[in-house]
């Protein structure tokens, strides 16, 4: 039985086969291509007791951030746990637990600890990054990756994927000249990272740069648009770009076409289809039919209560779409997810759903009422805590952008004037929030 994988860490259960296969996974992983389940559904078959196999199949699974992925987590935690287990095994063990459970500031303080001790487990790494990304933790995004440039070489494999989510890191951070060398050196290396992409995407959007933003797209498109389960969101970013033209007829059509076109019951594609039509909307555009259609494919995923910002985007498919039921059921599940029998919070993400997803919902919810006031108001007071919602600043940008029309249409123009001249400074050139002032001014 291998002992240790390929860069020195500690593996029991496994053959040199079952390894091969594991190494590949996590390739696909480190890219955001292929199909990481079934590669390693691959390792598992051939080596039933590799612990590692079990483990990133569970990490590929609760990532998606969906119930069904959740509840296949679980049982192969349960599986997992019958196991052998080494101190490595252990730690990554229990922060499925943790994650699994909704504690996910707990797992990834697991996963932390995971890093110290091997700083060369490149799932701990990864899978650490993306859970200070899903609570909107950027410290830790950049800082959990540069602790272990100094035990890592350039030529290890994977390497280009610490490039990557140290880009990433740091563009959260606003150091956005570094993000972008870092994002460029890991596409030198692996030139289909989309993760790497995205990043550099990333500078571009919070620098205002929309023109550089669609010549990177395009140009790079062949590397990030196809077999690749980011493209959805890199296309995205594309939109966004041309929204801030105010390029309103190119955005669209990228939502007909490859952001919502393909129908994705994928609840991490159809963030990205209604963070795109609620701009549209604001932008003026009448998107009313789309919505129906983009909230028919929530109905078939969503369920209320396992991530807040995964609620805030598929209320804005119960709001556009007029689903005033969904849109009660899914403000009510923010304050009554995961309670023990005595009624305290079981999880930091019920308190985070509770103090932020529940006024956050209720705010779209007055915003598609036409209570522009009170939406204002609710937006207002949750705005300085938005980030532990989780996501991107790109992301969470749509709570700024709805403000600033609350405000505007509920008469409130000395506000909508400071939010405006907010984002003209942080990004003169902004086709959009030029846009806003006149109409503020008008």
């Amino acid at each position: 039985m291998k002992q240790t994988d390929l860069l020195g860490n500690p593996a029991t259960g496994t053959t040199d086969a079952a390894l091969l296969h594991y190494t590949q996974a996590l390739h696909e992983l480190h890219c955001w291509r292929a199909d990481p389940v079934a590669t390693i559904e691959t390792a598992i078959a051939e080596a039933p007791e590799f612990a590692m196999a079990q483990l990133l199949h569970a990490w590929l699974h609760l990532l998606s951030t969906e119930p069904d992925g959740v509840a296949v987590a679980r049982a192969d935690l349960e599986r997992v746990q019958q196991l052998p287990l080494n101190h490595r095994e252990r730690g990554h063990a229990e922060a499925v637990a943790a994650f699994a459970s909704g504690h996910w500031q707990w797992a990834t303080r697991i996963l932390e600890d995971v890093s110290i001790d091997y700083p060369r487990d490149a799932l701990a790494l990864q899978v650490g990054h993306l859970g200070d990304y899903l609570r909107g933790d950027s410290r830790m995004l950049r800082d959990r990756v540069a602790r272990v440039f100094g035990r890592w070489g350039s030529r290890d494999p994977g390497y280009h994927a610490l490039l990557a989510m140290f880009a990433f890191g740091c563009e959260e951070n606003g150091d956005y000249r570094r993000a972008e060398d870092f994002g460029r050196r890991a596409l030198d290396l692996e030139p289909e990272d989309a993760w790497a992409h995205h990043a550099v995407a990333h500078t571009f959007e919070m620098e205002g740069r929309a023109r550089m933003g669609i010549e990177w797209m395009r140009e790079r498109e062949r590397f990030w648009a196809n077999d690749n389960f980011l493209a959805i969101h890199n296309w995205w970013h594309l939109a966004l770009f041309h929204l801030d033209l105010n390029d309103v007829d190119t955005a669209l059509a990228l939502f007909d076409g490859p952001i919502h076109g393909t129908h994705s019951r994928i609840a991490v594609d159809l963030i990205d289809a209604s963070a795109l039509l609620w701009r549209l909307q604001l932008r003026g555009v009448d998107v009313h039919s789309r919505w129906q259609s983009l909230a028919a494919a929530w109905r078939e995923v969503a369920h209320p209560g396992l991530y807040a910002f995964n609620d805030f985007h598929a209320m804005m498919a119960w709001v556009g779409s007029g689903d005033g039921e969904r849109a009660a059921r899914w403000t009510a599940a923010q304050s009554t997810q995961d309670r023990d029998p005595a009624g305290e919070q079981a999880s930091d993400n019920a308190a985070i759903a509770a103090s932020l997803g529940k006024p956050l919902l209720e705010a779209l919810a007055a915003f598609g009422r036409g209570e522009y006031a009170a939406a204002a108001g609710l937006l207002r007071d949750l705005r300085p805590a938005a980030h532990r919602l989780g996501g991107s600043h790109a992301q969470r940008d749509v709570i700024d952008l709805t403000l600033v029309e609350a405000a505007r249409t509920a008469g409130q123009f000395p506000l909508a004037r400071a939010l405006v001249a907010e984002r003209i400074h942080l990004k003169p050139d902004s086709g959009w929030n030029r846009d806003l002032e006149q109409r503020i001014a008008a």
